[in-house]
């Protein structure tokens, strides 16, 4: 499944890069709904949900970027200098926290020696 995620990724952003529309579009679906489940299935591993979620927020804010590019909007100003493709750094400043809460947070309580009980 990773690597058919892999190629439906390419191949977005192949069409992204050639602006071939139709296929740049297409391939947002399979590449965000692959990204989804395989972050459902690691869901119980904090390190994997941690980093497949930013992974599925990357995918989120480049097909965003992609689709203001393509439909134009990119350079649209939306609050002061704002424009349409800044928008997508929601989402990329989010997987960006998901990533700082989990290694400095998460990470080093899963560090931490186990408290044992002694009598």
């Amino acid at each position: 499944m990773e690597n058919m995620h892999i190629l439906f990724w390419l191949l977005k952003d192949i069409g992204w890069c050639m602006v071939w529309k139709p296929l740049g579009i297409a391939m947002i679906f399979p590449t965000l709904a692959i990204a989804l489940v395989i972050t459902w299935r690691t869901r119980d591993l904090k390190a994997e949900l941690a980093h497949n979620l930013a992974i599925v927020f990357w995918i989120s804010a480049n097909s965003y970027w992609m689709v203001s590019e393509f439909l134009g909007f990119d350079t649209i100003h939306v609050w002061g200098t704002v424009t349409g493709k800044h928008l997508a750094l929601l989402p990329f400043l989010t997987g960006l926290l998901i990533l700082l809460y989990y290694y400095l947070v998460q990470r080093p309580r899963e560090m931490r020696p186990a408290q044992v009980a002694t009598m």
